[in-house]
């Protein structure tokens, strides 16, 4: 596993540069999927233009105005929490403390964020100096949806971290009770679901705003979605970040991480011989030293969650079970001879499924690329995608561990619940294109 590019340069290259341990993978693969979705809708959104479906829009702006203080002021302010907490992570982390935790938590280097701040002010005030006129400017603009693509992407990434924040305290809530302070300035704890709606929320309010037609815009965003979200699940898988599936008994693994094909009985011998990292999650010996530790634990072994299924030999063991070695979680059972910070690796292979998801949603992604020109009725490619990722995380829910919830006698998943939404809002959308739009194709 790469939990950060420190792990990534040292295995590939043989480098040990301590100042990349702050650059964890996944939010790498965040930010890679962020461009790359930027990249694809903007594209769509060209297309749709030069067929006429989207149109600019005449807007007013002043040239030759000084910064005005709010300007400044918000400069100053994303400066100060940019070099708080970066100089801090340089200058003031213990080195007890990861990377990441440091970054979510309250702590960080003052002198830093006013030093930053000062200078981000600087440059504002000097950019809008330098343009100053004597007498300001009004000036008559056309700007296309696409161009608007930067505050689409920005609102996406802002309201989407607050939605998987949001909908993971509500599928945590007790936890969150407990410590509300520690849960939102946690790195873990994301919901994907969570963060699609309330991001989708945010741009359609500002889509409408500005005039672009939400029926277009949806279907333009339709495949660079399930392209992010591809990649994000890179980042789940390299990282191991705990986003993993149950436990696969037909296979085990050893000490170091590698897997074998599970002989008779060799699976319930090895829940036997780690029975208490799968009942009581942190365990410690003699000397406070922790032996194994995770956040799932089941109480009694017959509770483990696990499915038999031996893949094919032509491809390799990993790609059924899989134990995460050196996860960014640090979850599992220590590993022989490695000392640093992720020194674990699960004592059980896992399906995962973050790499299935990867491999489905490219897949789906090549689907509504192909198609998306012979499509001309509005909606109907947004309701495809919906319905295609509504299937692909029921299916994944199938062999991953989630908190469940009781619903007419049914015990789903929150991922589970939502994507059966998604497969019936995919459903209307198509329904609402064929029989309102179809006859007029814009």
């Amino acid at each position: 596993m790469y939990p950060n590019l420190y792990y990534v340069f040292k295995d590939w290259f043989g480098v040990e540069w301590n100042a990349l341990k702050i650059l964890n993978t996944f939010g790498l693969m965040v930010a890679i999927a962020f461009v790359v979705a930027a990249i694809v809708l903007s594209s769509e959104l060209k297309r749709k233009e030069k067929l006429g479906l989207l149109l600019p829009r005449e807007e007013q702006i002043i040239v030759g105005k000084p910064a005005s203080m709010l300007e400044l002021m918000l400069n100053g302010l994303i400066g100060f929490v940019f070099g708080y907490k970066l100089i801090g992570l340089l200058f003031s982390k213990p080195a007890e403390v990861n990377a990441q935790d440091y970054i979510f938590s309250k702590e960080g280097n003052i002198i830093g964020g006013i030093l930053i701040a000062a200078i981000l002010i600087g440059i504002k005030w000097w950019e809008r100096n330098k343009q100053k006129l004597k007498e300001p400017e009004h000036r008559s603009v056309r700007i296309w949806p696409h161009d608007r693509v930067g505050d689409i992407i920005i609102l996406g990434l802002v309201f989407g971290i607050l939605g998987a924040k949001l909908f993971d305290n509500f599928e945590n809530w007790d936890e969150f009770i407990k410590d509300p302070i520690g849960r939102i300035f946690s790195q873990s704890g994301l919901t994907f679901y969570g963060g699609l709606i309330l991001a989708a929320v945010a741009i359609c309010w500002y889509a409408v705003k500005k005039g672009i037609k939400i029926r277009h815009l949806v279907d333009a965003a339709a495949p660079a979605l399930i392209l992010a979200y591809a990649i994000g699940r890179i980042g789940c898988q390299v990282a191991g970040d705990g986003d993993w599936g149950i436990y696969n008994s037909a296979y085990v693994s050893d000490a170091y991480g590698k897997v074998t094909v599970a002989p008779p009985g060799e699976f319930d011998k090895k829940l036997q011989t780690y029975a208490d990292y799968f009942t009581r999650g942190e365990v410690t010996d003699s000397a406070n030293h922790s032996l194994y530790i995770t956040d799932r634990f089941y109480g009694t072994l017959d509770k483990v969650p696990h499915k038999y299924f031996k893949g094919p030999s032509f491809l390799p063991n990993w790609f059924f079970a899989y134990p995460y070695p050196q996860n960014v979680n640090t979850d599992g059972i220590l590993i022989p001879g490695i000392n640093d910070e992720h020194n674990r690796v699960l004592p059980l292979p896992v399906f995962p499924t973050p790499m299935y998801e990867t491999i489905i949603c490219t897949l789906i992604f090549l689907f509504l690329w192909s198609i998306r020109k012979k499509i001309k009725t509005p909606l109907v490619m947004f309701g495809i995608y919906l319905i295609l990722n509504g299937i692909e995380r029921f299916c994944v829910e199938l062999i991953r561990v989630n908190k469940t919830y009781q619903v007419f006698g049914l015990h789903p998943s929150q991922a589970e619940i939502i994507a059966i939404l998604l497969i019936i809002s995919g459903l209307a959308c198509i329904f609402i294109g064929k029989f309102r739009f179809s006859s007029l194709k814009k």
